[in-house]
């Protein structure tokens, strides 16, 4: 006989949750066949395709073959967008205008099991940040492992990374600040909006194509049409706010699927009942649609600050000893030979995204608070 949590599970949680699972995987899936930072770093000699057209281009200064090479990665885009679509014509809208929040009963044993599984989870990625802490801490790695703050110093001061933190943290803010806006109002003329459906596919794979562009395809792409000089747009090449295109564009992706998710949980009885009352489409946005899905906001925000921070591949062709950004920097080190002070200054990257991500919670516990006292409602 099959347990009431268990048969909840698979006809209430799952169904609702499945758009959302489809979604995640097709991005793991994607983001992993065009990686390009950690196959760069520890890869070795197990080549990949992303490395493969840096080898190509920067190496071999072979164009052509790397062109050919980034056309194959395009074939995980045009997956994701048939399998997506695929997916939207079975989805069907979890709130509607007369839902009342379910509210699941505690469970000591399942809550247990959840606590130990997400523990588990937790300490092995605490393990991998645990051994770049340490590293950075030691004198000379491998040889000389006792303590010393040598490598921060080296990092901070003589390779003048200092510098190049804030410029990570402007390029990341003003990703946070554009790219939300940006994919959100995009995903809400995809989703909420009437006419001109057979542009609606067009527009849907643009906005995931990005996800299947690797960064440094991406980067060479904004170098061919950026510094051309025949380009009215040429003055952005060298400038921040160009390493804040090329960025916002690298993750759209994601960030869009993030916010089509929260949009499609709203039932369109509510543009439909504004409609028929005459209330202006701007009010419905700003006093439903945006209140109900800022939680989807905060967390988008949040992705694209993270990853601002961390990204390699988007920028690495576009900046200027101006706007060298940390992660460039760090690179450099390992580059250089020096292990030790790349380390540190990887763990101020990621020191510096923890706090992002307090911040960023404490936001979110403010726009719970703020905004969704409907799903309190009983």
């Amino acid at each position: 006989m099959v347990s009431p949590l268990r048969r909840r599970f698979f006809t209430i949680t799952l169904p609702g949750a499945k758009y959302g699972l489809i979604s995640a995987a097709l991005v793991s899936f994607t983001l992993v066949m065009t990686d390009f930072g950690i196959p760069k770093v520890i890869g070795g000699d197990f080549n990949v395709l992303a490395t493969d057209i840096f080898k190509l281009v920067i190496g071999q200064q072979d164009f052509q073959r790397g062109a050919v090479v980034a056309v194959f990665l395009l074939a995980p885009a045009l997956l994701t967008f048939f399998v997506d679509r695929f997916v939207q014509r079975k989805q069907t809208s979890m709130l509607t205008a007369r839902a009342v929040p379910y509210v699941a009963k505690k469970s000591f044993s399942f809550d247990l099991a959840m606590t130990l599984y997400c523990v588990l989870i937790a300490a092995l990625m605490l393990a991998v940040l645990g051994m770049a802490i340490f590293a950075s801490l030691v004198k000379f790695w491998p040889y000389d492992l006792s303590f010393s703050l040598k490598s921060y110093a080296y990092g901070l001061i003589d390779a003048e990374v200092n510098t190049a933190f804030v410029n990570s943290l402007k390029l990341a803010a003003g990703t946070a600040v554009g790219g939300t806006a940006l994919v959100f109002m995009g995903a809400y003329l995809l989703e909420k909006t009437r006419g001109v459906e057979w542009l609606r596919p067009g527009v849907q794979l643009l906005a995931l194509l990005p996800m299947a562009v690797p960064g440094l395809v991406l980067g060479l792409g904004y170098i061919f049409f950026f510094n051309a000089p025949g380009n009215p747009l040429n003055f952005l090449y060298h400038t921040m706010t160009l390493l804040v295109v090329c960025t916002i564009v690298h993750f759209y992706t994601t960030g869009h699927l993030t916010a089509l998710t929260a949009l499609k949980a709203l039932d369109a009885e509510f543009e439909a009942v504004s409609a028929s009352l005459k209330v202006p489409f701007y009010r419905t946005f700003w006093r439903v649609t945006l209140p109900i899905c800022t939680p989807a906001l905060v967390d988008i925000s949040r992705y694209f600050f993270i990853n601002a921070m961390t990204t390699i591949s988007a920028v690495v062709f576009l900046y200027s000893p101006d706007t060298k950004v940390a992660s460039i920097a760090i690179l450099n080190l390992d580059e250089a030979g020096e292990p030790g002070p790349a380390a540190a200054m990887a763990v101020l990257i990621a020191a510096t995204s923890l706090a992002a991500c307090i911040l960023y919670l404490g936001l979110g516990w403010l726009v719970e608070r703020n905004t969704q006292k409907w799903r309190t409602l009983k």
